[in-house]
């Protein structure tokens, strides 16, 4: 029975849409046969059912336009059935080539004046990508390990986070906090089409994705050829980098337990150790497994960090994490998490930005719009943990921001807001400010479950 029709059968029998079914069939398969590779599954990509619901992720994505100048909203108003149509039947015909990436600096979170280079694909070609994907990766998730969270169904940031909090308050008071230099970047084009080969035996698929890859960059009218790296900013990018990642998770899993457990998001990963000797080996290990697919750690944003009785912390996934005494057993030390400097410097700009003097002539209620989504979404992701504090510190520089903009909008003088009773918690409430005080969640505190 083909996958095709094994797809059918479970989307009669258990009511799922055979997209879904599919996926089911190819995971199934591939978690029950570690050796199996996959020789029919360049056709599933061309087929309708696919292409619309790899449509629906690229549409809800947006996004900006390739260098075809071809934008979502263009697609949507010349007809997405008649795209997708044309898209199937240049994948069935085997003509299908994907066009070079536009490439395009934007700016980094937190580091005022710095940019990080983006490869932004053509819509018709990540459409493709999200098809691929679609068929792709349940057959590696059956491989993946737990160490690794970061671009995976139904993992998250927050679990990897949490497992950083169990792990230390199991006895790990050294860290080491790893930089990969450039990874989407630099991981090599060879060892990565040979690690995707072991599951993978369709030279159709193969070839797509090795175009992809070669696809090279367009930047300011001159094109260069990618001879390293995956296309970032794609829907397949994020796959394709851990597939290539997950041959550390592998070593780690046969050898690199005794030195200390690896939590891996994508490429930013720690390995917590019992022992500062214990850390040294792990990064002298990793830098070698690194190697093997053309990167490596970078020196200067690489370290060893010790937790003991709260002597250092280290930033991860947005949160800084630290060993905090306990009030109630003096002498035990627990390990803490909470917006980092530059999470709290990120959400300052974006208030700051909203509140800006150039929006005097605006109503309070209009600033007041634009920030408590910017509000909302950063106060959801760092709501868990030790965050009260800093929420507390955020909600007191937004008072103060909507306040100067109020003094600025009534020609008041910043000096004499705070002074005055004008601007209070009542009038901050009235304007229905978003506030992160109170929403924190608390957890548990310090067992390690």
């Amino acid at each position: 029975m083909s996958a095709e029709q094994s797809a059918r059968s479970i989307s009669d029998a258990e009511g799922v849409d055979r997209v879904r079914a599919l996926q089911r069939v190819l995971y199934r398969s591939a978690k029950s046969d570690p050796a199996r590779r996959f020789h029919a599954l360049f056709t599933h990509v061309a087929r309708s059912d696919i292409l619309w619901r790899a449509w629906s992720d690229v549409a809800a994505n947006r996004g900006a336009p390739g260098v075809d100048g071809v934008s979502v909203d263009d697609v949507e108003d010349s007809g997405v059935g008649e795209f997708l149509e044309a898209l199937a039947g240049e994948l069935k015909a085997k003509t299908y080539r994907p066009k070079p990436l536009r490439r395009v600096h934007i700016p980094k979170s937190g580091k005022p004046g710095a940019t990080r280079p983006l490869g932004i694909p053509s819509v018709r070609d990540r459409v493709v990508m999200a098809a691929a994907k679609i068929v792709l990766e349940p057959i590696f998730e059956a491989d993946f390990l737990p160490a690794s969270f970061g671009f995976r169904p139904r993992r998250s940031a927050h679990m990897a986070i949490e497992a950083i909090r169990v792990e230390a308050n199991r006895g790990a008071d050294w860290v080491l906090d790893a930089d990969v230099s450039d990874c989407f970047g630099s991981i090599d084009h060879d060892v990565l089409m040979a690690l995707v080969a072991v599951r993978v035996s369709d030279r159709s698929m193969l070839k797509l994705i090795h175009g992809w890859l070669r696809a090279g960059v367009l930047e300011e009218g001159a094109m260069s050829d990618s001879v390293s790296g995956t296309p970032q900013g794609s829907p397949i990018s994020p796959l394709l980098a851990n597939i290539a990642l997950h041959v550390l998770d592998v070593e780690w899993e046969k050898t690199g337990r005794r030195l200390g457990v690896l939590i891996r998001y994508a490429d930013d990963f720690v390995v917590l150790c019992a022992t500062k000797a214990r850390a040294e080996e792990a990064r002298d290990r990793a830098a070698a497994v690194l190697a093997g697919l053309g990167l490596q750690l970078n020196p200067d944003k690489t370290r060893i960090v010790r937790l003991t009785k709260g002597e250092q912390g280290f930033d991860f996934l947005g949160f800084h994490h630290r060993k905090v005494e306990a009030w109630r057993w003096p002498g035990r030390f627990y390990m803490q998490r909470w917006p980092s400097k530059r999470a709290m410097a990120s959400i300052k700009d974006k208030a700051r930005q909203a509140t800006d003097r150039r929006f005097v002539g605006y109503s309070l209620e209009t600033a007041v719009q634009r920030l408590n989504p910017v509000l909302r979404g950063w106060g959801n992701y760092f709501r868990v943990g030790n965050s009260a504090r800093k929420f507390s510190t955020v909600d007191s520089y937004v008072h103060m921001r909507l306040a100067r903009l109020a003094s600025t909008k009534y020609g008041l003088s910043h000096r004499n807001w705070a002074r005055t009773n004008r601007f209070n918690l009542e009038w901050l409430t009235s304007l229905e400010v978003y506030r992160l005080t109170g929403t924190v969640r608390r957890g548990t505190a310090h067992a390690a479950r």
